[in-house]
């Protein structure tokens, strides 16, 4: 697959697009293996239900490194540096699942949050701070998150059984404002192995999976900024070129 910019058109128009059998199963299965292994034992950003069912985890660049690492494919890392610039770095990798018989649902939203190294520095523009899994968070600005592009590996197919996200195209444009109603939604099925690019300030949600489902709806979400320096003083708590 080769870069055409009619795809980098949808990406600015629409703030996502869907890039299909980016990995391989063999790249797949190594990348759950991979991500099992380290999130089994770890007390420090796996989240679990009561049952102990993992189905989330924050700090994953610390707990599987491999992270870092995976996006360094054809064409996800020539379309990332196309769009963010060669000097762009991973700043945080989250892991997510909806087990069958485990699963969640989010609201309609826009991802607002980065990780910093300080969230207590005096500041005009980031604000909210609070601490997720230990790492200090803060609320973004507008310049900083539309500096910013997330790629979303989908571990397994996504079917309308299992929580597939909703987008409304374009909402990006609005900045931090959660506009609804004025667009029709969009639902973004996958197949294994496909990647989503999409900007933190596109507004998404998703269901629970279907009742009677026996899909995972695994997905390493990777987000990337164009830039290192931040206002006022603050650092991205990871910045990985």
């Amino acid at each position: 697959m080769t870069i055409t910019l009619p795809e980098l058109r949808q990406l600015e128009e629409d703030g996502f697009q869907s890039l299909p059998c980016v990995f391989s199963a063999s790249q797949v299965d190594a990348m759950i293996s991979g991500l099992e292994s380290a999130l089994a034992s770890s007390q420090n950003g796996a989240i679990r239900s009561e049952a102990g069912t993992l189905y989330a985890a924050r700090n994953v660049l610390a707990l599987w490194p491999e992270a870092a690492r995976v996006w360094r494919v054809s064409p996800l890392d020539e379309i990332l540096r196309a769009t963010l610039g060669h000097e762009l770095g991973l700043v945080r990798a989250l892991f997510f699942d909806k087990p069958p018989g485990q699963s969640w649902a989010l609201p309609w939203h826009k991802d607002l949050t980065v990780a910093v190294r300080d969230n207590r520095l005096p500041s005009p523009n980031f604000s909210k701070p609070t601490r997720k899994a230990g790492v200090p968070h803060v609320e973004a600005p507008r310049g900083v998150l539309e500096a910013m592009l997330t790629a979303r590996i989908h571990l397994d197919e996504v079917t309308e059984e299992n929580g597939p996200l909703k987008v409304i195209p374009g909402s990006h444009r609005t900045g931090k404002l959660l506009q609804l109603g004025v667009i029709q939604p969009r639902t973004l099925l996958a197949g294994r192995g496909d990647v989503l690019l999409i900007r933190p300030l596109v507004a998404h949600c998703s269901n629970p999976s279907q009742d009677h489902t026996r899909r995972h709806r695994r997905v390493l979400h990777l987000e990337f900024a164009a830039r290192e320096k931040l206002p006022d003083g603050y650092a991205w708590h990871d910045f990985v070129r």
